[in-house]
């Protein structure tokens, strides 16, 4: 039973002029055998606004407005599990693994938001991956999942959100992790997993949501850029540590 199987709808965030997102994502995909079919696992087109309005950037204004969208689809056609992928996401070998455990508190129904790829520190015995719970604040976005009995809640916090002054404390414009995890310190009652450890990163690329580097504006430099960050990211799985059966870490 593999995680992927879980869920009704795969959205990926994506700006269509990112086209270099594009075939990496698919390219990332590819490795585990997985492809954009349009039905199951699809493109989400990403929001780009003209002005930041009252948020941080135009960028987070987009980001906020894209997912929010995702969740306006997934109501509309009455989906029970969706899971948010970002195009710059990193994925996992332990994905595409089978993890009955894993899938079976999925299928149980009691959660509402599921990270499956995050910046905390977890604890990791090294017998493999699992779920564990928490209410601290989770920066990031890149790769979560969200249970039927949350989203119409969590729909209109966010619209709410958009209605309210800057620094308003029931929320305001704002980076949309921020948003999720205002709403899930409003509500108590929602359960968030959070899988330890985490099963998916972020590659090094061009950022539309923060200022963008001065090499990111200079054509010549823009190309050498993306060549530089495709050495990293490949650098990153070459020399990526592996976990033998009893935790030990080997280079």
């Amino acid at each position: 039973m593999k995680l992927i199987d879980q869920f009704d709808r795969v959205y990926i965030v994506n700006l269509p002029e990112r086209s270099d997102r594009r075939r990496e994502i698919e390219a990332e995909l590819g490795r585990f055998g997985l492809s954009v079919d349009g039905e199951t696992i699809r493109y989400w087109t990403a929001t780009r606004p003209n002005d930041a309005g009252l948020f941080p950037s135009i960028g987070s204004r987009g980001c906020f407005l894209s997912h929010l969208s995702i969740l306006s689809d997934a109501i509309d056609n009455e989906l029970d599990k969706i899971l948010v992928m970002e195009d710059d996401l990193a994925i996992d070998e332990r994905f595409v693994q089978d993890q009955p455990a894993m899938c079976g508190t999925l299928r149980e129904g009691n959660w509402h938001f599921a990270y499956l790829g995050h910046i905390e520190a977890m604890r990791d015995d090294g017998s493999g991956p699992a779920w564990q719970t928490g209410r601290q604040p989770l920066a990031t976005t890149h790769f979560y999942a969200l249970n039927r009995p949350v989203m119409r809640a969590l729909h209109e916090h966010l619209q709410a959100c958009l209605t309210r002054a800057p620094g308003h404390p029931l929320g305001s414009p704002m980076h949309v992790d921020g948003a999720y995890s205002l709403f899930r310190m409003q509500h108590p009652e929602t359960l968030t997993l959070i899988a330890a450890p985490s099963l998916g990163g972020q590659r090094s690329s061009r950022s539309d949501i923060f200022p963008n580097k001065w090499y990111d504006r200079t054509p010549l430099f823009l190309q050498l850029a993306g060549w530089m960050r495709g050495a990293k990211n490949l650098g990153k799985r070459v020399f990526a540590p592996k976990r033998t059966p009893g935790g030990q870490t080997n280079v």
